[in-house]
């Protein structure tokens, strides 16, 4: 066996059922590597744990060690840098409480799983006020607005996923919000930590608009559409504050 076919078998028997395991002979039949299997697996599951502490924290640690083994089962890492591994854990985990009492679970999850990205995204100068005030209206209006490279967000309609997020990930004694309604999440990295605020339907409206490249004027006029009690001021100012821009560009005259 070349070194090449045994590490595909090695790898192929690291994460192969017990039954397919014992069809062949191959690195599975060596003395030790369910021993080397569990340790692997245990990694990946520790490394959910590290990756979500706010489901964590949300559902203790028997449960969430229970499913993030079978998160690691279903979809094993593809590199090496375990930082990056998880990406489906939001899924898996929508799909294992179904019909359960947690159905907001994943939202939780997927906060947890921007909060990393938003983390080890690369850094950028942050858009400020003054750059957009020197600006006249039309200038402002025809130019785009450029999302950070670290900038995240996330719109639910159906649960206060970001209070429900806040409040384990700074282990608030009670978790439950007080008003169970859609809520919006902005995380942004402007100068070393990330930052977290609760945000509304158009603002997370507006940085859709943006990052897909539309002008500014564009932008707010088709938010304006679709969210009538939406002020243009008041949001643009609340997501510059927070760092959520990195350029302005304007469009050649």
């Amino acid at each position: 066996m070349t070194l090449v076919e045994f590490q595909t078998a090695f790898w192929h028997d690291l994460w192969a059922d017990a039954d397919e395991r014992t069809r062949h002979e191959g690195p599975a039949s060596h003395p030790g590597f369910a021993v080397y299997r569990n340790t692997v697996l245990k990694g990946c599951a520790d490394a959910l744990l590290s990756l979500y502490p706010a489901v964590h924290r949300l559902v203790g640690d028997d449960w969430m060690r229970a499913v993030a083994l079978d998160a690691a089962r279903a979809a094993p890492p593809e590199a090496g840098d375990l930082q990056h591994y998880g990406a489906h854990f939001p899924a898996f985990l929508e799909q294992a409480v179904a019909g359960s009492d947690w159905p907001w679970l994943g939202e939780v999850a997927r906060l947890d799983r921007l909060w990393s990205e938003s983390h080890v995204a690369a850094d950028a100068p942050v858009l400020d006020l003054a750059t957009i005030a020197a600006l006249d209206p039309a200038r402002l209006a025809a130019a785009r607005l450029v999302p950070h490279p670290a900038t995240r967000w996330r719109w639910c309609a159906d649960w206060p996923a970001f209070s429900l997020w806040q409040a384990a990930r700074t282990a608030a004694a009670d978790p439950n919000p007080p008003c169970w309604h859609g809520q919006g999440a902005l995380l942004t990295r402007p100068a070393g930590a990330v930052l977290s605020l609760e945000i509304d339907g158009a603002d997370c409206a507006l940085l859709e608009a943006c990052a897909a490249g539309q002008a500014l004027g564009d932008a707010l006029d088709a938010v304006q559409v679709r969210h009538a009690r939406f002020d243009p001021g008041a949001s643009l100012g609340r997501l510059l504050q927070q760092g959520a821009f990195a350029a302005l560009t304007e469009m050649p005259s």
